[in-house]
């Protein structure tokens, strides 16, 4: 019996399931009474909040524009490139995907290409130019970049009568409907038209989008924005106005982990009195690399160092070389040297002789393996050329080649097709830099005048300028000591690893097998390895010297059969002009594509 002196225990099971269906129908329409119409009503217009802020719509018409420079840096093990390529899917993402998403996260750009769809990239009136197109797992610490972005700079909100009086008859329809790139004209225009008592308060730096900041802020870690030039030169393109591209090839040395004992020595070079000397496997000849490297500056055919593209009909692979060498790297200068500077030593309450309220600098020992460097300027570079070029020195400085080979590649005569022989892992090169000299300057001196992440303007100015993030919380130092303690820790770990394993067992992992010693002569038995930039040497057998080796298949042939392939007319005159003439299969009419 329930409270209300209703005996159940008598009714069947239908009249049941009846009554529980009512009391279940009358619990509902209870509950919507007690319903909060505001919370409903609340929750609805947050979702339609999101749905609008989703879809809003940033209308260029209300922003000027202008064109800038940035300085990007990335270190590339986990990107297929820099370069994004339309209807070629990679398994890893692009620097150019990443720096696109994130430009246009912040809203910073305005693509006027109509036909863009969701996931596809395109710059056009963007203004958009790059200086070098790094390869898969290659890195960059000074890339650049041109692009036209959105700014704080006033646009005037009445310009009727700047415009009227426009030298180019503008309307004020045309510069309504107009691109991005020409709104910023037409309103640069209209700022020098309009009649103004006092100069406008916009200051081109102080006042600007803190570019830097912001796209740090949306970027993966392993890209940052360096730095920014407010004012490139007009028409700035960072591909053509580029006059020096710098490169770093790194690798240590030993370059690979050698086999202890005498197992590893053979006969890598021989002395003025014609002994052979020893040198275990692993260790290179680095003044043999010097010298080697020094054959390659001045103006020469790479063509014997490069990956030949067909697709791009070259036939000019002559490359000027303003410097190389193989350099140390210097622990107390790099890597990380600022870890050594006096203001991030110990604390020491009590300041020493030196005056520094700072305990001792950290001790550096410089421990082997030592680091090495490959440094190379050049003018511009043929695709995996510096690749090519460090793995002919890797061969050389393992003794098994003389640094003349390196001349008698560069000797088109002598050696008209390359040789086949493999480039060098991809992981230790960096593109360094890029240099944009002054116009008709025969300097080789950056004239790009760039806003570094954390610099202060000029003592004429009282404001700092914005976006001033290089060090604290949240700061590109701070952003990059995280990757670089992350891979301090693998290498910690590694090493002790390392350690571990070599010690243990009875002879501390020291072979003493395949070697005999006759006098000074030691003569090495069994295959060898050879080493091309990656984390340990490859297995060969008896070593082929590069020039009797087999050969590719020459320039001039491999363009002809890929023109012949894709329909290319072979005149001579378009070829002298710098066109090709392509001949479409669907028609009679002809369309012509530029090469380089």
């Amino acid at each position: 019996m329930d409270s209300n002196g209703i005996d159940y225990s008598s009714w069947s099971s239908e009249k049941l399931i009846s009554r529980v269906t009512a009391l279940e129908e009358q619990l509902r329409k209870a509950n919507e009474g007690y319903r909060s119409p505001s919370a409903s009503t609340s929750s609805s217009a947050r979702s339609q909040s999101k749905s609008s802020q989703a879809a809003r719509y940033l209308n260029p018409r209300k922003y000027s524009t202008r064109l800038i420079a940035l300085k990007v840096a990335y270190l590339g093990q986990r990107y297929n490139g820099f370069e994004y390529h339309a209807n070629n899917k990679t398994p890893l993402p692009t620097i150019e995907e990443k720096l696109w998403k994130a430009l246009m996260k912040a809203r910073l750009i305005f693509p006027t290409d109509p036909l863009i769809t969701e996931g596809e990239l395109s710059w056009e009136g963007c203004d958009y130019s790059k200086c070098g197109r790094t390869d898969k797992g290659v890195s960059s610490f000074g890339q650049v970049i041109g692009i036209r972005v959105r700014s704080n700079r006033p646009v005037v909100e009445d310009i009727s009568d700047a415009l009227s009086g426009n030298e180019d008859g503008a309307t004020r329809e045309e510069f309504e409907t107009a691109p991005p790139a020409e709104v910023d004209d037409f309103t640069s225009l209209a700022l020098n038209a309009a009649s103004m008592d006092e100069p406008p308060s916009f200051r081109p730096i102080e006042d600007e989008v803190p570019y830097a900041r912001i796209l740090n802020r949306l970027l993966p870690p392993d890209i940052r924005i360096l730095a920014w030039c407010p004012a490139p030169p007009v028409d700035f393109s960072a591909r053509f106005l580029c006059k020096e591209r710098r490169y770093r090839y790194f690798f240590t040395h030993p370059a690979f982990n050698p086999t202890l004992g005498a197992d590893a020595i053979f006969p890598a070079s021989v002395d003025a009195s014609g002994s052979k000397l020893g040198r275990r496997e692993g260790w290179l000849d680095i003044q043999a690399m010097q010298a080697a490297a020094k054959r390659f500056e001045g103006l020469h055919d790479f063509r014997n160092f490069c990956k030949v593209d067909p697709s791009k009909q070259i036939d000019n692979f002559q490359r000027r070389i303003f410097h190389a060498e193989i350099r140390e790297v210097d622990p107390s200068s790099e890597p990380a040297a600022y870890i050594s500077s006096p203001d991030f030593y110990e604390y020491s309450p009590s300041p020493p002789s030196n005056g520094h309220l700072n305990a001792e600098a950290p001790n550096r020992n410089t421990l082997t393996p030592k680091l090495y460097m490959f440094v190379l300027h050049g003018s511009a570079f043929l695709w995996h050329q510096v690749r090519h070029m460090i793995a002919v020195l890797f061969l050389v400085g393992q003794g098994l080649e003389s640094p003349e080979i390196v001349s008698r590649l560069l000797d088109i005569a002598e050696t008209p097709q390359r040789p086949l022989y493999e480039m060098a892992e991809d992981a230790p090169l960096v593109l360094w830099d890029c240099i944009f000299p002054r116009e008709g300057s025969n300097s080789r001196e950056d004239a790009l005048e760039w806003i570094y992440v954390g610099d202060q303007p000029s003592s004429d100015r009282p404001k700092p300028v914005k976006g001033n993030g290089k060090f604290g919380l949240g700061g590109v130092v701070d952003d990059v000591w995280k990757i670089w303690r992350q891979r301090k820790m693998d290498e910690v770990l590694a090493g002790m690893l390392l350690n571990v394993v070599v010690k243990q067992g009875k002879d501390g992992g020291v072979a003493r097998t395949g070697v005999t010693e006759q006098g000074k002569e030691i003569v090495r038995t069994g295959s060898g390895k050879v080493y091309y930039g990656g984390d340990s040497a490859r297995l060969r057998g008896r070593y082929v010297p590069l020039m009797e080796r087999p050969r590719m298949e020459s320039v001039e042939d491999v363009n002809s059969k890929y023109a012949a392939r894709k329909g290319f007319r072979q005149e001579k005159e378009p070829r002298d002009t710098g066109w090709r003439q392509v001949k479409m299969l669907s028609n009679d009419s002809v369309h012509e594509a530029p090469t380089e």
